[in-house]
């Protein structure tokens, strides 16, 4: 598509400078247009000659309006709540956010030139309306969902009863106050009930100059799903710092808290932090879910040489498993399915942990807290002292917490621990960096493993496609071997999406997994203070399958998308 944005007086010639229409097939829909009378939009259609999308974006510019992807965009409960379902239906728009001080109402119309339709709305809501182009069908889907989902409609009811610009006599004003109090604390409700039933692990409330933008991060991707009047936000981040116990008054300064709150017989654990920026406090809500348990290791996707390598060293009584990857790759979630798999009456387990995510039965679970000084390094000192088997440390900082591990497993413990590195090789010459003994590092390492978490395939919309033949060469070089030599027409997979994964065609997540096992190889190379270049190739040659290798072999299998891989796992 060429960089220039796309110009033209007509459909057609808009079309071919997009680069969705060649120009002998544009011509030819002008000289259609001139012989039998017909419209080029009418032409272009009953031809099916481009995709709906690339018509209305056509349009929007030929009208010089601007185009919306409607099906992507957040909900304002406000808007909604100034237009009805039934005359948004009967004009085939649908309201996408309102500035009550410009009196401006943002409206998606399938016929942004209708302006019978645009006159009827000015009427009905004393608003100016500012129209914008989307298709049809999108816009049709959206008010059947969006007006019924019960986040928007809620929201919308809730809002009506608090609109700041409510006009109401002094002598009303303090019944309204509880009116308001009580209603925010219903629009706080709703929006955890949503991000419990849409399986979010983070809920992002975030002050704007015009309004408040309310986000969740659903499998590992944030989506804004609903916008929120600004003059509410300081009344939320109360209402929500209330149930967390944090100072109300207190908005100068970060603030940490936590709560619980139950919605479908699901406990949910909340981690509350607040943040103080420049249009007012930001609050990121991370839950944690008490019902559920641990998924077992082949369920977060560990399976052939890899989940064997794991659970030979696992097997062993002493010893350090490291797992490593960036923030948010799933590490702890590993390590309890670790830790679960070895927990028996017959060992001593304790865990220090910043914070303690899951309460496991018959695990002595331990929270850091620097202000006392119990540190990881302070802890693990203690720990000897518990007499344990097995000890989990969430995170590997710095030398002295390295040099306790390291003594800890020669000891006789089995040690488990995370690491901020790329991948497993990258693992070794980052503790040698902290100082830590390469002949103690030699002896003490059982393996390394490294992961990243990617998002499922919705298996309902799920379908297939042939792909590109340079992602297939590219595919080949990456898996080498492991490429299945009987596979002759390759189809890949992908999610077409619908209303039960909010359009995104992912449903779920799953990790890809590397297990680099220290053999006596890599030891002689961790003795010679190898790079992690060579670490990495001496495992290779030792069999180890590589993130992208098990990423693509993942792909192949119909678990995730080629797009998902090149997203986590390209370096």
């Amino acid at each position: 598509m060429p960089n220039t944005a796309p110009t033209g007086n007509n459909l057609a010639d808009i079309l071919s400078s997009m680069g969705v229409l060649t120009k002998e097939i544009s011509e030819q829909v002008k000289m259609a247009e001139v012989q039998y009378g017909t419209r080029q939009e009418d032409i272009i259609k009953k031809q099916n000659l481009v995709s709906n999308e690339n018509l209305v974006k056509a349009k929007a510019i030929l009208f010089n309006i601007p185009y919306l992807d409607i099906s992507s965009s957040p909900n304002s409960p406000e808007a909604m709540s100034i237009l009805s379902q039934e005359v948004a239906v009967k004009f085939k728009v649908f309201p996408v956010s309102v500035d009550k001080q410009l009196k401006i109402l943002t409206l998606a119309m399938a016929d942004p030139m209708d302006l019978s339709a645009i006159e009827f709305v000015e009427g009905k809501t004393n608003l100016r309306v500012k129209p914008v182009a989307s298709e049809e069908e999108k816009i049709l889907d959206n008010i059947t969902t969006r007006y019924a989902t019960s986040l928007s409609q809620e929201v919308t009811e809730a809002l009506k009863d608090v609109a700041p610009d409510r006009k109401v006599t002094p002598a009303v004003n303090y019944k309204i106050g509880f009116i308001r109090e009580e209603k925010i604390a219903e629009i706080v409700s709703h929006i955890l009930e949503f991000a419990v039933k849409s399986r979010s692990s983070d809920i992002h409330i975030e002050p704007q100059e015009k309004s408040t933008r309310v986000r969740y991060r659903i499998d590992g991707i944030l989506q804004e799903k609903l916008t929120i009047p600004r003059e509410l936000h300081d009344s939320l981040t109360s209402r929500i710092k209330i149930l967390c116990g944090m100072k109300i008054d207190e908005k100068r300064i970060p603030q940490d808290g936590r709560f619980n709150f139950k919605a479908n017989n699901e406990d949910t654990d909340l981690r509350v932090s607040s943040l103080p920026t420049s249009w007012g406090e930001k609050i990121v809500m991370r839950l944690l879910k008490k019902t559920g348990g641990v998924p077992d290791l082949p369920e977060l996707g560990l399976r052939g040489i890899a989940i064997k390598n794991l659970q030979d060293a696992i097997l062993r009584p002493h010893g350090i498993i490291l797992i490593c990857g960036p923030t948010g790759s799933g590490k702890t979630t590993t390590l309890y399915s670790i830790i679960s798999r070895v927990n028996t009456p017959k060992v001593n387990i304790v865990t220090l942990e910043d914070p303690i995510e899951y309460k496991m039965a018959g695990v002595n679970q331990v929270q850091i807290n620097p202000n006392v000084g119990l540190t990881f390094a302070s802890g693990l000192k203690s720990f000897l002292r518990q007499d344990p088997n097995i000890i989990l440390v969430g995170e590997i900082r710095d030398q002295e917490t390295a040099d306790l591990a390291v003594q800890a497993s020669l000891t006789g413990h089995l040690v488990f621990s995370t690491l901020h590195t790329n991948d497993s090789s990258g693992a070794l010459p980052r503790l040698l960096d902290m100082g830590a003994e390469p002949y103690l590092l030699a002896s003490s390492m059982t393996a390394i493993m490294a992961q990243r978490v990617t998002r499922k395939i919705h298996e309902d919309c799920k379908e297939s496609y042939l792909p590109d033949p340079k992602i297939i060469v590219d595919m080949k070089e990456i898996l080498g071997p492991l490429w299945p030599q009987s596979l002759q027409d390759v189809k890949l997979y992908k999610g077409k999406g619908c209303q039960e994964c909010g359009n995104s065609g992912y449903y779920g997540r799953i990790g890809i997994f590397e297990v680099l096992p220290v053999s006596d190889g890599i030891s002689k190379l961790i003795l010679e203070r190898s790079p992690a270049s060579a670490i990495e190739k001496k495992a290779k040659e030792e069999g180890m399958v590589t993130l992208k290798q098990d990423g693509y072999l993942k792909v192949l299998d119909g678990l995730t998308t080629i797009e998902e891989i090149l997203r986590v796992a390209q370096e």
